[in-house]
């Protein structure tokens, strides 16, 4: 049965608009040639939705044509406000945006641990109001939240999380409280980051990969034929809680300390840092050992990581040993150990970086190891602050270690968006709904 002249108008109106969201402004001619519909059909369209408030002329296509058919058409920008909140442990970044996701006005509030839960909520809240005040927006549309922790999939809610505050739960429903127009809707963090390192960041080219998130804590974010998965309870990739050899203990339903985050966490990374002989970090959080692991970048000469690594295995291979030189360093800073050769990694300062890089790679190999037996994603990217700033040379040892632990082929890239994605998903996140909102023909 072929579809009604309304019907007909809707599809082809979302479908202009979608395009409009994906290449930018165009022009009429523009859209006839992408949608393939005839000129007075995208002529009807394009009236219809700046009509409707959905488009506007931006501009003029080429400085020397003029008149209606080079009128340049885009997505009516100030037609809806956004706000994306990154919520961590010690605080949250807040910025609001148009809605096309131009950043107009952004803050970061640190909120301490000592903070009860209402004091903490209402600090939240109102860096979230005073931005959306500095960027003009009188409501906000769509909020979207990532934050650490599970989502429980039958109701969206924020489920109850050991070792994160209380304020965390308690925070969205206080923005829709306080925002009754607007659809706060919450993501775990690391969920978010994929989505972003996907659409704008390492993973462009990928479908099916997973992202491996290295900050204050350690997590996991999978996606599939271009779908993120979640799991039946929300848990997709908490490999946190993955037990791992050489930790001393197993992780307990409530306290992943044991698993893949006694090896991988920011602190257990800061610890094994100085087990290698570079100084102590004073802040051996997510940013504060991302500075420790770009500075061990950068004295042991970037990109020659791989070479000098592979000059002491004799097998490319990495440090000989890999689980147990990283399970000795994550259970009191000792036993990382270095079979031979030491002088391939240069002496002093390089020494000892190159060789904390490379107990580095044997730790995040055990997790990337056992997540691609199980997975086979073909693509790993090591994120957060931690992957960005280990950079290629960091997924260069992972990649090479991984090789000679799975018979499966895997790429492993560093993450080119860091600590930024998981804003940058909650925003590009907002933005969809938004759309989705907005773009849907009323009856």
């Amino acid at each position: 049965m072929p579809a009604s002249p309304s019907t007909a108008r809707a599809i082809n109106d979302r479908l202009a608009l979608r395009l409009l969201q994906q290449e930018g402004p165009l022009t009429a001619g523009q859209l006839k040639q992408l949608t393939g519909l005839s000129r007075p059909t995208v002529a009807d369209l394009v009236d219809r939705l700046t009509d409707a408030g959905l488009i506007s002329v931006v501009g003029e296509a080429g400085e020397q044509r003029r008149g209606p058919n080079a009128r340049l058409y885009g997505i009516a920008a100030d037609r809806a406000h956004l706000a994306a909140l990154d919520v961590r442990t010690e605080g949250v970044f807040v910025l609001v945006s148009d809605l096309v996701g131009r950043v107009l006005a952004e803050a970061s509030v640190p909120i301490g641990g000592d903070t009860g839960t209402g004091p903490a909520v209402e600090q939240a809240v109102a860096a979230v109001e005073r931005t959306a005040k500095e960027a003009g927006a009188d409501r906000l549309h769509t909020v979207g939240i990532g934050a650490p922790g599970l989502i429980d999939p039958a109701t969206g809610d924020l489920r109850d999380s050991g070792g994160l505050p209380e304020w965390h739960r308690s925070l969205s429903a206080a923005l829709q409280e306080r925002l009754p127009g607007a659809r706060v809707t919450v993501e775990n963090e690391t969920n978010l980051a994929a989505l972003a390192e996907q659409r704008e960041g390492a993973a462009r080219d990928r479908d099916t990969f997973v992202l491996l998130w290295l900050g204050h804590g350690v997590g996991a974010a999978v996606v599939l034929d271009g779908t993120l998965r979640r799991g039946a309870s929300g848990g997709t990739g908490e490999i946190g809680f993955l037990p791992v050899p050489g930790t001393g203990s197993l992780p307990s339903a409530k306290d992943c300390s044991g698993g893949f985050h006694s090896l991988a966490g920011a602190a257990a990374i800061a610890t094994l840092a100085t087990s290698c002989g570079l100084p102590a970090s004073p802040r051996p959080d997510g940013p504060g050992t991302a500075e420790t692991v770009r500075a061990a970048v950068a004295a042991s000469g970037d990109g020659g990581v791989v070479r000098r690594a592979a000059a002491v295995s004799g097998d490319g291979g990495g440090v000989r040993g890999g689980a147990a030189a990283a399970g000795g360093a994550g259970a009191g800073g000792e036993g990382v150990a270095v079979s031979g050769g030491e002088e391939a990694l240069g002496t002093g300062a390089g020494l000892s970086a190159s060789r904390f890089l490379h107990a580095l790679a044997d730790r995040l190999a055990v997790g990337v190891a056992s997540v691609v037996a199980v997975l086979d994603p073909g693509c790993v990217v090591l994120g957060g602050e931690i992957g960005q700033a280990g950079g290629a040379g960091l997924a260069e040892l992972v990649e090479t270690r991984l090789r000679g632990m799975s018979p499966l082929r895997t790429e492993v890239r560093a993450s080119t968006l860091g600590g930024t994605a998981v804003l940058r998903g909650a925003l590009l996140t907002a933005r969809d709904r938004a759309q989705d909102d907005l773009f849907t023909p009323r009856a």
